[in-house]
């Protein structure tokens, strides 16, 4: 059996790096107006997974016993699986489905036309409403680690698999604002106002 990994070293933006900053202020904003989640622990964590997925390596980091990524969210769910796949322990299984959480909420919300793209290239059998399912379960799942080193994060994965629709919304909404802030009449006006 081939070495799994996590990926290489995590290479993190740092908190006061001006982009977490602007994640952080864009993710507020819309998950407080948006959709009315005001959970401080909710937004950070999703603001800090859009600068983590900033390293491409971080979001295939999920790697097969060949040593392969996996990039499909139904071959995640086999490599979680610790009684009937591959997943050597109950810790894979959550890092695994830690990741899927991630991976979907972060697709669904940012790049929602991709899952229908990768399905179709793929000849893949997974939609949107699979992805949904798949990371609202992963979070759920994650949120049922709730002893030992996962005692005080357990309760944030549950509020995350509760309000996974919502969170996906949200996201988009940053993208929205993201794409108007590139579009060339914003960029024009900041260069005149600033």
């Amino acid at each position: 059996m081939g070495k799994r990994s996590s990926g290489g070293p995590k290479i993190m933006i740092p908190e006061s790096h001006p982009l977490q900053q602007l994640f952080i202020e864009l993710v507020g904003r819309h998950y407080a107006e948006g959709i009315g989640i005001r959970d401080p622990q909710i937004v950070n964590y999703v603001a800090h997974l859009m600068a983590e997925f900033c390293e491409v390596e971080q979001l295939f980091k999920i790697r097969n016993a060949a040593d392969q990524p996996v990039t499909d969210v139904g071959e995640m769910l086999v490599e979680s699986n610790p009684v009937y796949g591959p997943a050597p322990s109950f810790d894979r299984e959550r890092q695994v489905r830690k990741h899927i959480g991630d991976y979907t909420l972060f697709f669904a919300g940012m790049f929602p036309e991709s899952i229908n793209h990768f399905r179709l290239r793929r000849n893949r059998t997974e939609n949107f409403v699979d992805w949904i399912k798949a990371g609202k379960e992963s979070y759920y799942i994650v949120s049922k680690f709730e002893h030992f080193e996962y005692t005080n994060v357990a309760p944030l994965f549950g509020r995350l698999s509760s309000h996974f629709e919502q969170c996906v919304y949200g996201l988009n909404q940053v993208k929205n604002d993201l794409q108007e802030m590139q579009h060339p009449i914003v960029r024009q006006t900041n260069e005149i106002l600033m």
